[in-house]
């Protein structure tokens, strides 16, 4: 095997599937590296019980597809909120980008999908109207749900419909990034190098820490972006039908009456499942819906934007942190009654079991929450569970269920051109562990801006690139 390629991508995540498919028929010598497992082996350990379970949350967020594969599966179709790929093009070249990307997700199987937010236009205002009234800014979107179960499909499908001149190497980790201003691009892999004329780093959340190492080896300006930080909310999906049912998807937005801090609501799944992930050892939270699976109850983050200022310049390692203390106490992530929480006391397995929220994660230990966040964190928290009842009332419960914690680890954001290069030529870097996306939309937007750049680059249209 040759060496040499026309392009490496690091990870295969939706930025770098969408980089490759936007070459794929190019005749480019494309190699992409991924650390995690392929789509067909992620699948199958998805569903095997008998698999370890620290296998089984390793696989959540590393793979083909990155964690987005196992993730819900929704597609924002809104330049508002999902990334911050509008401070390098105008909303207008994003939102033709989005639409694109939309078709290409129904062109591998998501045709059949629902848009929602397309009607209910008055709905919505009143929505608004509410949630103004309750110092609560509500963003409305078109939300195209594919759902876990036929996202993995869809990524499937793209992975097959690669051809041959496209390498893709899964199990494999890069060690390092060879980038030099006047010197051949590439990585190493177990001490060998591959070099290619265009690179792509493409890393995920997962490798978000890894790829700051790498930037800061090669001397890539970097600016810190915020760490988001809170909680995984649990309820009985009736309580946000009224709102699900017309958005699916509410991005609630407050500032805290105490610190002026963002508090939002993020990644809702009515009649969903709340999950564990596996950040190298390290449990967090997160929440998925099914196409064809449901439970009975809805659940969302609420999250709290924290941007640090010189002299910290490590919000990765903050949120790890944070995260661990919730391990050390429970031995993974924690569940605890929102009314346990307010009356300052821990939640104990028979608290739970009489509760009126069934917890569709029964492996989170029962625990105290005021343990481990911060109490400017969880007094924000609790100002937006009053802002929320006011909107979805009910949610103020005490028994609505807390699982802790859920952090979104955002690396930190490489300067880059309008064309998402960094200040080496032709050394670009995209997704969400480059910081500048959060979604599958956006993250697949980037991949496309990236390699219709490559095609420009060579001086001929897509699809004949020699």
């Amino acid at each position: 095997m040759s060496n040499t390629y026309d392009v490496i991508i690091i990870g295969a995540g939706p930025a770098g599937i969408f980089t490759a498919l936007e070459l794929a028929d190019t005749g480019a010598s494309i190699l992409i590296v991924e650390r995690g497992h392929d789509i067909r082996e992620r699948a199958a350990l998805n569903s095997d019980r008998s698999a370890p379970a620290a296998d089984r949350r390793k696989n959540i967020v590393s793979g083909w597809g990155g964690a987005g594969a196992f993730s819900d599966g929704k597609l924002t179709l809104t330049t508002e909120y999902g990334g911050n790929l509008d401070d390098y093009m105008n909303k207008g070249e994003l939102a033709q980008l989005i639409s694109y990307v939309d078709k290409i997700y129904c062109r591998f199987g998501g045709a059949d999908r629902k848009v929602y937010g397309d009607e209910y236009a008055d709905q919505i205002h009143e929505l608004k109207r509410r949630a103004a009234a309750a110092d609560l800014a509500l963003v409305p979107a078109r939300i195209r749900h594919l759902g876990t179960d036929v996202n993995a499909e869809i990524l499937t499908n793209m992975r097959d419909a690669l051809p041959a001149n496209v390498e893709v190497r899964c199990d494999t980790a890069v060690d390092e990034i060879l980038a030099e201003k006047g010197k051949p691009l590439g990585v190493m892999i177990d001490g060998v190098a591959y070099h290619s004329k265009y690179l792509v780093a493409a890393p995920g959340r997962e490798g978000a820490e890894w790829f700051v190492r790498q930037a800061e080896k090669l001397h890539l300006d970097m600016s810190s972006n915020a760490v988001d930080i809170g909680v995984r909310v649990e309820t009985p999906a009736e309580i946000y039908e009224p709102i699900t049912k017309i958005c699916y998807e509410s991005k609630l937005v407050y500032y805290s009456r105490s610190f002026d801090d963002r508090v939002r609501t993020f990644c809702m799944n009515p009649y969903g499942f709340v999950v564990t992930e596996n950040n190298d050892g390290l449990m967090t939270v997160n929440g998925h819906s099914y196409a064809h699976r449901k439970s009975g109850n809805t659940n969302f983050a609420i999250l709290v934007s924290k941007q640090f200022t010189r002299p910290f310049n490590e919000p990765i390692a903050y949120g790890k942190y944070i995260a661990s203390l919730a391990n050390m106490l429970g031995g993974g992530p924690i569940v605890q009654r929102l009314g346990d929480l307010r009356d300052g006391r821990r939640s104990t397995e028979e608290r739970i079991r009489r509760g009126l929220v069934h917890p569709t994660m029964p492996s989170a230990t029962p625990g105290d929450l005021s343990l481990v966040l911060p109490y400017r964190f969880l007094k924000d928290i609790m100002e937006m569970f009053e802002a929320l009842d006011r909107v979805a009332p009910g949610t103020n419960s005490r028994h609505t269920l807390l699982y802790g914690v859920e952090v979104k680890f955002y690396s930190s954001r490489i300067r880059l051109s309008p064309r998402l290069e960094t200040e080496v030529p032709d050394f670009f870097a995209i997704g969400d562990g480059a910081g500048i996306t959060r979604g599958l939309a956006q993250a697949s937007a980037a991949g496309v801006v990236v390699g219709r750049e490559i095609c420009g680059r060579e001086g001929k249209p897509k699809g004949d690139l020699t």
